[in-house]
């Protein structure tokens, strides 16, 4: 009788247990960690497929708020998690694209992760208080050069797409603005309001509220269109800046070595939330969509983020820590 090598029957059983772990998957409740400050929009999103992904999947997703460190601290907790499917994260462009290149001494990297799918994809939009006088973009550059280190803008910590697009703001305008980081947009927000800072290119999730209800002031959007929830909003690119287009993503994540068959039945769930009428609704009403990108494709998109801020950062001056 011939025998089989001995790494062949340890390959064959270690891929029969996957399997049939893959099978039992989900039998205990998913924790879900956003990364950031309640009230921003990656915990928006994580809130607005949390209880859907919990029926589709039939155990509670626990949305877990682990922020601080420019979402640091919540993706280290995310890459030492095991990996098995029940810690998942909702990533974002900062410290899925953007922190490689600002941070010197990152805890992970990018192959510690491995993208499940994309949850929403959103402009972000330049905003002032109410009472701010800049009408539009051309104004407030105006004021900020006749009044150079006078004016601030606020982000949700460095390294997200927020403090990026307020860096290339900064640079395309040739403005001199300062730079203030918060633990997340939601205190940028209140401060923002209370007139403690000058703007915020903030998510426009976290922004709409306050846009809606008057208490902010839309100068441009970011996206290479007009969002149709601020049809009367122009884009930064027809305010005069032709090579500004940012994109705030938020994704689903896992950590490296999760079984492929956990991934994919992840996905499967994902993609019926994402493209069930009332997710989408919400995604719109946020003035977003969620793309609800295959693994694979999310992958490929990541990895050209990453290479795009790069080039940003080095373009800008802004200095790695």
């Amino acid at each position: 009788m011939k025998l089989f090598p001995h790494y062949l029957v340890i390959a064959l059983l270690l891929g029969l247990q996957s399997t049939a772990f893959a099978d039992t998957y989900p039998s205990k409740p998913i924790r879900m960690i956003v990364p950031a400050a309640a009230g921003g929009t990656t915990d928006i999103a994580a809130r607005t497929i949390a209880d859907p992904l919990s029926r589709e999947l039939g155990q509670n997703v626990v949305v877990d708020i682990k922020a601080g460190a420019a979402a640091i601290i919540g993706t280290q907790a995310l890459v030492t998690s095991p990996p098995d499917g029940y810690t998942i994260i909702m990533g974002n462009i900062g410290p899925n694209a953007i922190n490689y290149s600002l941070y010197k001494n990152l805890p992970y990297k990018m192959e510690d992760l491995e993208p499940v799918t994309m949850a929403l994809a959103t402009p972000n939009v330049l905003v002032v208080s109410a009472n701010f006088p800049a009408r539009n973009v051309a104004e407030l550059i105006a004021l900020a050069k006749a009044n150079p280190g006078k004016y601030s803008f606020a982000s949700s910590g460095r390294g997200q797409s927020i403090h990026m697009s307020g860096e290339m703001f900064k640079f395309q305008a040739g403005i001199d603005i300062t730079h203030v980081p918060y633990k997340g947009a939601g205190p940028a927000l209140v401060d923002l309001l209370g007139g403690q800072v000058t703007m915020m290119v903030d998510n426009l999730p976290s922004s709409m509220p306050y846009i809606k209800s008057g208490k902010l002031k839309a100068l441009a959007v970011t996206g290479k269109t007009r969002s149709p929830e601020l049809p009367e909003v122009p884009t930064m690119i027809e305010s005069g800046f032709k090579d500004f287009e940012v994109t705030a993503w938020f994704g689903i994540f896992v950590p490296v070595k999760t079984p492929p068959e956990v991934i994919n039945k992840l996905y499967a769930a994902l993609k019926k939330v994402l493209s069930s009428p009332e997710v989408k609704a919400r995604m719109t009403e946020l003035g977003g969509y969620a793309p609800a990108e295959t693994p694979a494709n999310t992958k490929t998109f990541v990895i050209a983020e990453k290479k795009k801020w790069e080039q940003l950062v080095i373009n800008a001056k802004v200095q790695p820590e």
